[in-house]
């Protein structure tokens, strides 16, 4: 009995045509000339563009898993800013009787120890809002009112300010404002010309 290959070799020779005994030889004479087909009888250029297509997918789901690992660390950034908020909106108020307190203590007391005491606890306060990124609005009496960062407690109505236009400057600073990362966080509170 001749092998395949004896089989095409004698075919080639200009020998008699020997007949295919099996369904592969059949397939593998019809098929087209440059087709290679390896063992399982599919086109390499099939099994290449499968290859590819594997490829690109893995590739596109590696992307997506690593753009997944991105939102989730903004996502816990953002998580840990909004919780860090809500714990200083609590220290806020603290803060603001420290100021209150301070700014009302008499020159000839300033120097004694409880009240260098008590201005070195502000100054940790005003210094843990620092480390946690958390920066004062500015405000001063003779700024620009601006609606963003500024809330109008009240509106300045002297005697001198009747003739002339409305400014919109602040006269005032009532309470100071702060905001975390760009975001408002509590506005700065005055009074407006």
């Amino acid at each position: 009995m001749f092998s395949k290959k004896d089989k095409k070799n004698k075919e080639a020779e200009g020998g008699e045509p020997v007949e295919p005994t099996d369904k592969e030889e059949l397939q593998e004479i019809n098929s087209p000339a440059g087709e290679e087909k390896p063992a399982g009888g599919e086109p390499v250029e099939s099994i290449v563009s499968k290859e590819e297509e594997y490829l690109n997918k893995w590739k596109r789901a590696v992307a997506d898993f690593e753009n997944y690992k991105k939102r989730q660390a903004e996502s816990q950034k953002d998580l840990l800013r909004y919780s860090l908020e809500g714990i200083i909106m609590q220290i806020l108020p603290v803060l603001d009787n420290f100021h209150a307190s301070t700014d009302h203590i008499p020159e000839d007391q300033k120097s004694n120890a409880w009240v260098v005491g008590i201005m070195h606890i502000q100054k940790q306060l005003e210094d843990l809002l620092k480390l946690n990124e958390i920066e004062e609005i500015e405000a001063k009496v003779g700024d620009e009112f601006d609606p963003a960062i500024h809330e109008a407690v009240q509106k300045d109505t002297k005697e001198t300010n009747k003739d002339t236009e409305e400014t919109n400057k602040i006269s005032k600073v009532l309470q100071k404002g702060y905001m975390i990362g760009g975001k408002v966080i509590r506005p700065a509170r005055v009074v407006v010309e």
